[in-house]
């Protein structure tokens, strides 16, 4: 589908490698943020357009035109509650407008976790960010039924790769080792925890965007094979040719840091995700969208950007199905 016009809301690493994957496939992208201003992750040949997402006239605007339409905002994390439900009636209302397709990217924040996750796993979330994320899922959901605007929605663990800062393997793990430091992860090193390669969560993201199968459904993205935190940053030391340097920051230290950093309070009442199990079953959308978990990678997030003109990929790994 050349000729349909792809606007996505937020310019974060899913935004951009939402992007990365359209214009690989020859659609037209309009990407849109508060700034206007293109990220270096963002092709070149992506329209840019400033625009303020939770008015919902500057959204309708953004999104004219549009065929499908793409929720990748990401609020601060301590103001979820405060920005995030006005966010998403916008871009749906704006979706509703265009008469265009919806697809909404989540997390697992609403799941019952002490099994192993898919999309048919229990609603049982044991957070207030949990709580919000399953209100929230569910008015997406309800406009579908609606018939007011046709939905999917695009659920992934935590993120890793090119461009990812803040995710639990983000700048203070990879970011550190490339910089010979110790890196720092959050909870328990040995409990295993699935993450989605940042690439692999665009390409699925874009899948959905253009299937008319995935409306009315909810898809979790592919994901690596499990391994624990402590085994991620081995295997990324193996391939620098260094000793595993690594620190866990606990659930007390985090609240004693929460009492001066709003994100690291906000983040607390998360901690269960990494002091036990979180795994993640992705088959379904591998198989029925040929999604295969062909190429994961571990890279340093600054790494592998071309239009910065960086070095190749520092951190590596492939694992075929």
């Amino acid at each position: 589908m050349p000729t349909e016009l792809h606007v996505i809301f937020g310019t974060g690493p899913v935004g951009c490698w939402t992007a990365r994957a359209l214009r690989s496939q020859g659609c037209a992208v309009r990407a849109v943020n508060r700034s206007g201003v293109r990220p270096g992750l963002m092709p070149a040949d992506v329209e840019m357009v400033k625009a303020d997402v939770a008015d919902p006239t500057q959204a309708a605007t953004a999104a004219t035109g549009a065929s499908v339409v793409y929720q990748a905002l990401n609020p601060p994390y301590h103001l979820w509650h405060e920005f995030f439900p006005a966010l998403q009636a916008a871009a749906l209302a704006a979706a509703k407008t265009a008469n265009a397709r919806y697809v909404s990217i989540e997390n697992l924040y609403m799941y019952d976790s002490s099994k192993s996750m898919n999309e048919a796993s229990p609603v049982a979330p044991v957070s207030g960010k949990g709580a919000l994320r399953q209100k929230m899922a569910e008015q997406v959901m309800a406009a579908h039924t609606r018939g007011e605007v046709r939905t999917t929605t695009l659920r992934s663990s935590d993120y890793y790769g090119p461009g990812v800062l803040g995710s639990a393997l983000g700048e203070r793990v990879f970011g550190n080792l490339v910089a010979g430091k110790t890196a720092q992860l959050s909870g328990s090193t040995t409990m295993p925890h699935s993450f989605a390669y940042i690439e692999d969560v665009g390409l699925a993201a874009a899948a959905l965007g253009r299937h008319d199968k995935a409306l009315g459904q909810v898809w979790i993205a592919p994901h690596a094979p499990v391994r624990t935190q402590g085994q991620m940053v081995e295997e990324a030391c193996r391939v620098l040719g260094v000793d595993p340097r690594i620190s866990a920051v606990s659930p007390l230290m985090m609240r004693v840091v929460g009492l001066f950093v709003p994100a690291a309070r906000a983040s607390v009442e998360m901690m269960y995700e990494f002091t036990a199990p979180f795994v993640v079953d992705s088959s379904r959308i591998e198989r029925e969208f040929d999604l295969g978990r062909l190429n994961f990678q571990v890279q340093h997030p600054h790494i592998n950007q071309p239009e910065a003109g960086k070095r190749g990929s520092v951190l590596r790994w492939d694992t075929a199905i």
